[in-house]
């Protein structure tokens, strides 16, 4: 998991420095000393975990605190050989887009007529200060939700709590119910939410015209900051 004990009392993250510095007292909690435990048990146990270690920690290392303007939450992350790379919806090239990226990217054609990519990899995103974040970083092979109530979300709940309270403005996107019942977290008079269907097969004809793409870049641009380039 590139955590290490730099002594009996501190765990180091291998993450990027400005979500160190700001999440580090997260990293010494109670909760988070019992995940890390957690994951090493299962890896003893011989379990498969995705993403792969280097990549728990991408979207922090994609997007770094002082770039952030948009924040893109998932569940937990896919469960099938080589799909998960640490990015909500994301997965690498050369991998099968899954049917919810597939939506979202029909989504994007419809908003501003952007062809079907061929692979799912919306890394390019998270580089324009996109943060796509999975409120479970990690997952056993093939058991889907494996690692819900481990800890996971409590960091990633003290992560959007702390985007709240330090900055103003970001666009959080909220697809489907789960994400949605994070808004509590968010300070709603100074970021804004948005909020719809998931783009799952099972809700994907509500999550169709949503224009989510296209209200953000709006409100990116009334901030005076620079749209997202939605193109792969």
């Amino acid at each position: 998991m590139y955590l290490y004990l730099m002594n009996s009392q501190e765990i180091n993250p291998d993450i990027e420095a400005s979500w160190k510095s700001i999440l580090w007292n997260e990293f010494q909690t109670d909760s988070f000393r019992q995940l890390k435990s957690f994951l090493k048990e299962e890896k003893l146990a011989g379990k498969t975990i995705y993403p792969p270690a280097p990549f728990i920690f991408n979207a922090f290392n994609s997007t770094p605190f002082d770039q952030l303007k948009v924040v893109i939450l998932g569940q937990d992350p896919y469960h099938g050989e080589g799909q998960a790379h640490g990015l909500s919806f994301s997965v690498p090239r050369g991998i099968k887009s899954p049917p919810s990226l597939v939506n979202i990217f029909k989504e994007l054609q419809r908003e501003y007529q952007l062809p079907i990519p061929v692979y799912g990899d919306i890394s390019k995103w998270a580089k324009q200060g996109v943060l796509l974040l999975n409120a479970i970083l990690t997952v056993e092979a093939k058991t889907p939700a494996s690692h819900q109530k481990k800890g996971w979300e409590e960091f990633t709940n003290a992560v959007i709590q702390h985007i709240s309270d330090k900055k103003s403005g970001i666009v959080f996107i909220l697809w489907g119910r789960y994400a949605q019942d994070k808004e509590i977290l968010i300070d709603t008079s100074k970021h804004f939410i948005l909020k719809s269907a998931h783009p799952s097969p099972f809700s994907a004809t509500k999550f169709f015209g949503c224009n989510h793409f296209i209200q953000t870049n709006e409100i990116l641009k009334q901030q005076g900051l620079s749209p997202i380039d939605w193109s792969i």
